[in-house]
């Protein structure tokens, strides 16, 4: 003979309770609680339980001792039904009006409402800057290729160096001709020559 065994759901969440029972810990102040986590409307006022995290109906709010009603951890009718011990029948103090919970409730709207989400801006990867000797090159390659013909390197060093080999021995032998010392810049040139003032006749 087979026993069918069912398991015990959560039971549906009345709005009153006549258990006189209350729970031995302390009152769960209002405040301490963010707006959104209470709801002090007198249709539907309830809290979201601190141990279990489920929105649970408060019993007696009009009376001195307001409590959360006895309620299981999960869905009503879809999860298995296990009793929060430690937040049913739990004393509320309602320490906030309902217009100073719906301004903040309007304020927390107000602030988050404007709001955009932000997106990660990533810091682009900066090249590592070549040597003055690598730019030179890069810059010498162009000209050098197209006047090498794939002639070889000592070659066309042989053939740079007679194009400017006239300039350069023509500014070495104008600073050897100017005396020694430093010249400022932006000053008249130095005279080459030594000048011999001629007298006056008196």
């Amino acid at each position: 003979m087979s026993v069918s065994i069912l398991e015990r759901t959560a039971r549906p969440r009345r709005s009153r309770t006549r258990s006189r029972t209350v729970n031995a810990r302390p009152a769960l102040a209002l405040s301490t609680l963010k707006p959104h986590q209470y709801d002090l409307r007198p249709a539907c006022a309830s809290l979201v339980c601190p141990d279990c995290e489920t929105w649970v109906p408060i019993t007696g709010l009009q009376t001195k001792q307001p409590k959360l009603v006895p309620h299981d951890t999960g869905r009503a009718g879809r999860d298995v039904g296990v009793r929060c011990r430690l937040g049913s029948n739990r004393l509320v103090t309602i320490n906030v009006t309902a217009r100073k919970w719906e301004e903040r409730l309007e304020d927390g709207h107000a602030e988050t409402g404007h709001r955009r989400r932000t997106t990660v801006r990533r810091k682009p990867k900066v090249a590592v800057a070549p040597a003055v000797s690598q730019i030179a090159a890069q810059k010498q390659t162009p000209a050098d290729d197209e006047r090498s013909n794939d002639r070889p390197l000592w070659l066309l060093r042989k053939e740079q160096w007679a194009a400017t080999e006239s300039a350069v021995r023509d500014a070495d032998t104008r600073r050897a001709q100017v005396p020694a010392g430093a010249t400022p810049l932006g000053a008249p040139p130095v005279p080459l020559k030594t000048l011999h003032p001629e007298r006056r006749a008196s």
